[in-house]
C-alpha cells in the first residue's frame, strides 16, 4: 500500500509542523503570483512573435515588468460600485473566482526525487529536518477536491453578473455558466477514466503510479499512454472551455456582450478577475501534467539525483503546456455558441462516457485473468459497436436538423406568399 499521506503529520503535531507548513503556503502562494505576472507576459510576447508584432518591450527589460505597470494602474483606478448592484454579492464574487484556483494548486505535487536508489520513499523532500511532501497539501481525496473547487468558480462567474444589477453583465455570466456547466461533465469523466486505471485518489499516488518503467521498460507509464490518448485530449478541449480561453472565450465576447459578467468592475476587482483567468490557467496545467504526463516524475538522465529534478521536470511539461494554450489562443477564432454546445454534449460526453466504459471493461477483463487476445478482441469489438451508435446518433440528429430546417423554409415560403396576397388585396382596393 503506497502511502499518500504528507509524513509531516505522521509525527506529534507541534510548533515546528505548523512553521513547515505556513512556509509551504507562502511559497505556493507568491509563486504562484508571480507566475501569473510572467504569464501575462509569456503570452503577448509569444502572441506578438507568431503575428508579427512588437510586444511589450518598454516596462522593464524585454517588457518584463508591463504586468506589474497593469496591476498598479488597476490598483490606484477608482473603485466603481453599481447603484442598483448587490453590494455584498457583487464584492464576493472576484474571491470565489480567485481562491479555487490557489486551492486547487494547493494539493498539485511540483517536486521530489522520484529515482530513488535508497530505502526512503520517492518524492520525500526534507525541511529543516522534517520529512514533507513538496505540494501544501495531499489529501485522500484529492481528485474529487479538484474538481469540487472547479465548480466553485463557477459560483463566481455566475453571482459577478447576477449581483451587478444590469442585464448585460447576467446575460454573460448565464453563458459563461452554461459553458462551465456543459464541459464540466466531460472533464469530470475524463479524471474518472484517470481514476480507475490509477486505483487512488491522491495526487501523490497517481504520480507515484506513473513513476516506473512502462511498456517493455522504454515507454513511460504516464497515464496518457495507459488510458489510450483520448482521456487526455478531451480533458485538454474540455479544461480550455471551462478556462473560458480562446476559441472558447464567448464569455468576453465584447461584441456581443460588451465585456461579459465583468462589465461593471473596475480598479481591484477587475484586476482580481483577470488574476483568477491566468492563474486558472497555471493550476489546469499543472492539474493536465499531474494527472496524465507523471507530474514531477522523468528520468534523472545524467544529472545528479535529488528533489530539483523533480522540480525541474514538473515546470518543464508545465512550460509545454502554457505555450500550448498561448498556441491556441493566437490560432485558432471563436467558435459560435451553437458550436461550443453541440462539442460538449454531442462529441465530447458522448466519447469520454464510451471509452471510460471501454477501461472499465479492459480493467475487468485483467482482474478476472483474460489474456491479451480477449481483452483486445472486448476493446475492439466495444469500440466498434460505440462507433455505431455514435454514427446512428449522428445521423438521427442531422436528419432532425434538416427537417427543421425545411420546416422553416416552407414556413418561409408561406409567410411571404400570404403577405404577397395582402399587398396585392391593398393595392386593389
Amino acid at each position: 500500500m503506497i502511502i499518500a499521506n504528507d509524513p509531516l503529520f505522521a509525527d506529534p503535531f507541534g510548533l515546528p509542523e505548523v512553521g513547515v507548513v505556513l512556509l509551504k503556503v507562502v511559497v505556493a502562494f507568491v509563486f504562484l503570483l508571480v507566475a501569473v505576472m510572467f504569464n501575462i507576459w509569456f503570452l503577448r510576447k509569444v502572441i506578438s512573435d507568431m503575428q508579427n508584432r512588437i510586444g511589450p518591450n518598454l516596462a522593464g527589460p524585454w517588457g518584463i515588468l508591463v504586468t506589474l505597470a497593469d496591476g498598479v494602474k488597476l490598483f490606484f483606478k477608482e473603485d466603481l460600485i453599481p447603484e442598483k448592484s448587490h453590494r455584498f454579492v457583487f464584492k464576493l464574487a472576484p474571491y470565489l473566482s480567485l481562491i479555487p484556483a490557489f486551492l486547487v494548486f494547493a494539493i498539485v505535487p511540483v517536486g521530489g526525487d522520484f529515482n530513488r536508489t535508497d530505502d526512503r520513499p520517492d518524492g520525500f523532500i526534507s525541511i529543516f529536518g522534517h520529512d514533507t511532501l513538496l505540494q501544501v497539501a495531499d489529501p485522500p481525496v484529492g481528485v474529487l477536491f479538484f474538481l469540487a473547487m472547479s465548480s466553485l468558480a463557477i459560483y463566481g462567474v455566475m453571482l459577478a453578473g447576477w449581483g451587478s444589477g444590469s442585464k448585460y453583465p447576467l446575460l454573460g455570466s448565464v453563458r459563461a455558466s452554461a459553458q462551465m456547466v456543459s464541459y464540466e461533465a466531460a472533464l469530470g469523466l475524463s479524471v474518472a477514466s484517470v481514476v480507475l486505471v490509477s486505483g487512488t485518489l491522491s495526487m501523490h499516488e497517481m504520480v507515484l503510479t506513473q513513476a516506473g518503467p512502462g511498456f517493455n521498460s522504454f515507454l513511460p507509464n504516464w497515464n496518457i499512454i495507459v488510458t489510450g490518448f483520448v482521456p487526455f485530449f478531451i480533458f485538454m478541449v474540455a479544461g480550455t472551455a471551462e478556462l473560458n480561453h480562446p476559441p472558447f472565450d464567448l464569455v468576453e465576447a465584447e461584441q456581443e456582450l460588451v465585456g461579459g459578467f465583468h462589465t461593471e468592475y473596475s480598479s481591484i476587482r477587475f484586476a482580481l478577475f483577470y488574476l483568477a483567468e491566468f492563474m486558472n490557467q497555471i493550476t489546469m496545467g499543472a492539474i493536465i501534467v499531474t494527472l496524465f504526463l507523471g507530474g514531477p516524475a522523468g528520468p534523472a538522465l545524467f544529472v545528479p539525483k535529488g528533489w530539483w529534478v523533480g522540480v525541474f521536470w514538473f515546470f518543464f511539461k508545465l512550460m509545454l503546456f502554457l505555450f500550448a494554450f498561448v498556441w491556441l489562443r493566437a490560432t485558432l477564432p471563436r467558435l459560435r455558441y451553437d458550436q461550443l454546445m453541440d462539442l460538449g454534449w454531442k462529441l465530447l460526453i458522448p466519447v469520454s462516457l464510451a471509452w471510460f466504459l471501454v477501461l472499465a471493461g479492459i480493467q475487468i477483463g485483467r482482474d478476472r485473468g483474460w489474456s491479451s487476445i480477449e481483452v483486445g478482441t472486448f476493446a475492439v469489438g466495444f469500440g466498434v459497436v460505440c462507433m455505431l451508435c455514435g454514427a446512428v446518433l449522428m445521423m438521427a440528429l442531422r436528419s432532425a436538423r434538416l427537417q427543421r430546417l425545411t420546416d422553416l423554409e416552407e414556413e418561409r415560403a408561406e409567410r411571404s406568399e400570404s403577405e404577397r396576397t395582402s399587398n396585392e388585396g391593398t393595392y386593389r382596393g
